[in-house]
């Protein structure tokens, strides 16, 4: 049975600066729907008293109140209206209105688009999120403007926009990202010392490669990007990167610029293999995930589960480095035997 010596907090820790833990934190992403199911499989209460049961090292968000002009119904701050759509096991809230297509240059936009402001929010509450999370790793601000991007002008149309409108994405980025920077530096400046992670993301990857070209990466993101990874390793926070997919192509800029960790590990993508990952960038990047939750945890067996667990913790945990989670939220479908079976292996065969 493995001996806990140290908190979740603690144990992030250590891993993230390659120091010897009792054992690899565990770290849980899932749906809500996944969560309920869990809950009552395992008789809990809580949520919490899953990551205790569990023996998980969740990580817990802190953000600001929205205060500012009353948005209609199914809106957010930026106009963009959602439609919850079903999808059997679940819902999921899928983005049918972008409020700034239509619009061709950047003049149009400046003219007719009103752009939230970091005023509509409250900070002052931030204080009161961590109190009786003091054991645990705290995640707060950061970035992920693309995928804003999207909803604003449309996923087709955000994409074309990378070739044929370079003034609109440089606009609108710069918009975006200076709204993430302020939000971040709100959040520390509320909780100074206390964010272990800032969450600094885009999704570059397909199943089979990069969605849009290295060097539009480099062009429109990785400058930008630079700037929130700088703030956050100003304020004591590690870097938490999160791209699905396919992104092997990127990680070396991606690591230059100054991501820590690296999520999700999706290692069934093209040139996404494990040992491959490990043996490059192992030194030099903390791997979180690597939990397949698009075939193993939701089709596989009990016994499938265990071995992917183990797989994991042998290569991407070889060395210490390693954080174990799913590849992205645990889906509704997923049997919640394969889940608990996921962190029991886990808990018993990572030993630091």
């Amino acid at each position: 049975m493995t001996k806990e010596t140290l908190t979740p907090k603690e144990r992030w820790l250590k891993t993230l600066k390659r120091e010897k833990t009792d054992r690899i934190p565990m770290d849980y992403w899932a749906t809500g729907e996944t969560t309920e199911k869990l809950m009552k499989h395992l008789n809990c209460n809580t949520e919490s008293d899953i990551y205790r049961k569990l023996h998980i090292d969740k990580v817990m968000g802190v953000g600001p109140e929205y205060t500012g002009p009353k948005l209609p119904e199914n809106t957010d701050i930026f106009g963009c209206k959602y439609k919850t759509v079903d999808y059997g096991s679940g819902i999921y809230g899928e983005c049918i209105y972008h409020p700034i297509t239509e619009y061709k240059t950047v003049k149009e936009i400046k003219e007719n688009y009103k752009w939230p402001e970091p005023d509509w929010c409250d900070y002052s509450k931030i204080k009161a999120q961590i109190e009786g999370k003091e054991d645990y790793p705290i995640q707060g601000g950061g970035s992920e403007p693309f995928l804003t991007y999207k909803y604003l002008r449309g996923d087709e149309q955000a994409f074309v926009d990378l070739i044929e409108n370079p003034e609109i994405v440089n606009y609108c980025l710069d918009k975006l990202f200076d709204m993430a920077y302020q939000n971040t530096l709100r959040i520390y400046e509320q909780i100074p010392g206390k964010v272990m992670l800032s969450y600094v993301a885009e999704d570059f990857g397909s199943q089979d490669d990069l969605m849009c070209s290295p060097q539009q990466i480099k062009e429109y993101f990785i400058p930008r990007m630079k700037r929130m990874m700088d703030l956050a390793h100003s304020a004591g926070a590690y870097v938490f990167h999160h791209s699905d997919g396919a992104v092997r192509k990127i990680i070396p800029d991606m690591i230059e610029a100054g991501i820590d960790a690296l999520n999700p590990i999706q290692w069934k993508c093209r040139g996404m293999d494990r040992e491959g990952l490990k043996r490059d960038f192992g030194d030099k990047l903390i791997f979180h995930g690597g939990v397949d939750n698009q075939h193993t945890l939701p089709f596989g067996t009990k016994e499938e589960v265990k071995q992917e667990v183990i797989d994991n913790i042998r290569i991407l945990g070889k060395g210490g480095g390693y954080i174990l989670a799913p590849c992205h939220n645990i889906q509704s479908v997923t049997p919640p035997e394969n889940i608990v079976e996921m962190y029991k292996t886990g808990y018993e065969y990572g030993t630091g």
